[in-house]
């Protein structure tokens, strides 16, 4: 069968074995972050609606689940957009917990919809939430979000914290860094205080791993990541007690960089016996298969339709040899179903290209 809203497995550093589900169906969001791997937003707008309505969604689940009886260790909900603004929400992660009996559910969203009583209350439900906040500095929250209307730093870090005095789960932060833009003493200053307010069970500094919306968006230097995950990780533990270390907290989102290095392990990493991978991700070692064909090809081309890569990072998240999706990856660009990226950011920090499957063949 072929899935519309349902993607993965990934090889996540936070979440482990991470499937995937696409609340919106396309690019749906309340912001148009310049980092934004999955490409501009079609459709910015607080407006919550059934986007992808839970029957189908939950309908698609349902058969991926029949299909394959081993389960992920996280059933993730994001896809192309905010995933709170499908009015759906309670009902598909309700769905996901009868389908998938003891998966934990994980939610990424931006947190812009936090200040609402809705959809805290709909959120409640999940079993990890990840909000984003990139910046307290309003002229920065504006230039590198690009909000909906007139969404401010303020009102989202007042959301997550309303959200997180009722939620019995576990809050996960993450700040996105690029150089020049957000990276400032100031804006630290204003996290590191809210962070010591939240008490977050983690906190993730990462930056970017993958080209961006905007060709000029630059990846943050390690010297700035290391200062700012020795920070804020600093002022997670005294409050929360139990705040994963920065440092060792790359991360695997489905809506900046899924594949930023690592320094460690971390705790969603913990049931792969194959370790870790030199940049940090579970390397999966059941279930990886060996060959090219179409099935291969299949999964090579709806992965880079969703988010341009290295051949590096499709083998970590596709959980298949590198030298395989390397045979596989030329062998599709000689027929032009994918190309390089030739815009921003062309090429990794170890000099890989980055391949996406946009343009190629459906002209987006």
């Amino acid at each position: 069968m072929t899935y519309a809203y349902v993607f993965g497995p990934v090889a996540s550093s936070r979440l482990g074995r991470s499937l995937g589900l696409d609340l919106l169906g396309r690019r749906i969001c309340s912001m148009d972050c310049l980092y934004c791997e999955v490409g501009s937003t079609d459709t910015l707008t607080t407006e919550r609606a059934p986007w992808v309505p839970a029957d189908v969604l939950l309908g698609e689940l349902a058969q991926w689940a029949a299909e394959h009886p081993e389960r992920p260790d996280h059933l993730t909900l994001g896809g192309s957009g905010e995933p709170c603004l499908n009015s759906d929400l309670a009902t598909i992660i309700a769905g996901c917990r009868r389908i998938m009996p003891g998966v934990p559910v994980a939610v990424l969203t931006n947190a812009t919809l936090l200040d609402r009583a809705d959809v805290r209350a709909d959120l409640a439900s999940a079993d990890v939430v990840l909000p984003s906040l990139d910046s307290l500095v309003e002229s920065e929250f504006r230039r590198i979000n690009r909000t909906c209307g007139g969404i401010t730093a303020h009102a989202v870090a007042g959301g997550i914290l309303d959200f997180a005095r009722d939620f019995s789960g576990r809050i996960w932060l993450e700040v996105l860094l690029l150089q020049g833009v957000n990276d400032t003493p100031e804006n630290l200053a204003l996290l590191t205080d809210f962070v010591r307010e939240l008490a977050p069970d983690r906190v993730d500094v990462t930056t970017l791993s993958r080209p961006g919306t905007w060709p000029g968006a630059r990846p943050a230097d390690r010297e700035t990541l290391a200062a700012w995950r020795t920070a804020l990780s600093a002022a997670a533990r005294p409050a929360g007690g139990h705040a994963v270390p920065a440092a060792a907290a790359p991360s695997l989102t489905g809506r900046t960089a899924p594949d930023a290095p690592s320094t460690g392990p971390s705790s969603a990493d913990a049931g792969h016996a194959g370790g870790l991978t030199p940049d940090g991700m579970p390397r999966i070692t059941n279930g990886a298969t060996t060959g090219t064909g179409p099935d291969v090809a299949t999964d090579v081309v709806e992965s880079l339709r969703r988010r341009p890569q290295t051949v590096g990072q499709l083998a970590q998240a596709l959980a298949r040899p590198e030298d395989a999706l390397r045979a596989e990856v030329e062998t599709l660009a000689r027929a032009g179903r994918i190309r390089p990226v030739t815009d921003g950011l062309t090429h990794s920090a170890s000099g890989e290209v980055f391949w996406t499957a946009r343009h190629a063949e459906t002209g987006e």
